[in-house]
């Protein structure tokens, strides 16, 4: 079974990630996991944070001469600016130094996990809630997207909204989406949407306020039969949901069509089935988004994400004191304006990393040519049908 879990705090020494059940033989370049790491630090909107850190894989243990043992893969990345809290976030010393933070910010994990530890300082748990780790679900994502490479499966996205600003996909052709994309500073493929984009986070930057957004998720090339139906926990589409959800500041998330099917007749919902011998079973259309039964159907799936603005900001929000319980501003903390095109890139580690373990339940193999050979004998089997 492929899982990870990671570790570390914002402004911690650096985050850890444990990635589990990668079979042997998986050719791992560390330097595609920095290139991924690189993706989720740009964007218009980031924050100063950015600027300061460098993100960078360090490979501890699971691989040997870069291909993966079988056994955890482990994983380290530097906070270098560690160096400016190393008195406020020592694990180890008894002088917290700081002020501690008293008035959480709206919308943040900051009271809520404040009632649920006991805590008198939120810094206690906002370090963790942080979206400073999701560079470690990156890196985890980062491997995975190895592995599905090697069964032909891509992952891309795109940024399809910010604010009230949508993107015009019917200007793109399919086989560019994801190169405007990656041109574009906030990585949308509609260049006039784009430039808007960029001048509404100019707008609420200056405002000392923050923006939200979609953002889209694509896997190509997922064979059919990912997933099950048999049980609720199985089900590949509520799978996708939990990790996606799982992400700072996301609030929905769609498959396909999603919520406009709740506007639509039957007749106008479904993907009707088609066959030649070329093809096999395929569609005309892909409203499901490429699940159906909680199994992938053949189809891409294509995911939405929503993302609501980020809680910390600049023009702060009422909250209260929570030493006197007095109305105060909730407190300032560093951030971005806006982080939707990085939340785009913590998708695709997401779907990488759902898309590999339902692969590696459905095939076994304890080493990547199993796999292959189960993979293949799947195919041949799906092809007589």
């Amino acid at each position: 079974m492929i899982r990870f879990t990671t570790a570390g705090e914002s402004h911690g020494e650096g985050l850890l990630v444990i990635l589990e059940g990668i079979p042997a033989g998986l050719t791992i370049n560390f330097e595609d996991i920095d290139v991924e790491l690189a993706r989720r630090q740009k964007g218009y909107g980031r924050g100063q944070r950015m600027r300061i850190e460098t993100d960078v894989v360090k490979i501890f243990s699971g691989m040997r001469h870069t291909v993966s043992l079988g056994s955890p893969i482990a994983m380290y990345i530097a906070n270098k600016d560690y160096k400016n809290w190393t008195q406020i976030m020592s694990p180890t010393s008894s002088d917290l130094g700081g002020k501690p933070l008293l008035r959480p910010r709206p919308g943040h994990a900051d009271l809520a996990g404040l009632m649920k530890y006991g805590v008198s300082d939120f810094r206690d748990i906002l370090e963790r809630a942080s979206a400073r780790e999701t560079a470690a679900r990156v890196a985890a994502g980062a491997v995975c997207k190895a592995l599905l490479k090697e069964f032909e499966i891509s992952i891309v996205s795109y940024t399809l909204q910010i604010g009230d600003i949508v993107a015009d996909m019917s200007l793109i052709k399919e086989d560019e989406i994801w190169h405007s994309a990656e041109m574009s500073y906030v990585r949308c493929p509609d260049a006039q949407a784009s430039e808007k984009m960029i001048q509404l986070i100019k707008t609420a930057n200056e405002k000392g306020d923050t923006l939200g957004g979609k953002t889209v998720v694509v896997a190509k090339n997922v064979p059919a039969g990912l997933g099950s139906h048999t049980q609720w926990d199985l089900k590949l589409d509520g799978r996708l949901a939990q990790n996606l959800v799982s992400i700072q500041a996301v609030k929905a998330v769609e498959f396909g069509a999603g919520t406009e099917l709740a506007s639509l007749f039957g007749s106008a919902s479904h993907d009707e089935i088609f066959y030649n011998e070329t093809k096999g079973f395929y569609r005309n259309t892909n409203r499901s988004g490429g699940i159906e039964g909680g199994m992938s159907n053949g189809e891409p799936i294509v995911v939405t994400c929503t993302m609501k603005a980020i809680p910390s900001l600049a023009n702060p929000l009422h909250s209260v004191n929570l030493a006197t319980k007095k109305t105060a501003e909730a407190e300032v903390v560093r951030s971005d304006v806006c982080a939707v095109s990085a939340v785009g890139i913590v998708a695709e580690a997401a779907v990488a990393i759902e898309l590999a373990k339902a692969l590696k339940e459905k095939f076994g193999g304890d080493s990547l040519e199993d796999m292959k050979k189960n993979v293949n004998t799947y195919k041949e089997r799906i092809k007589a049908l």
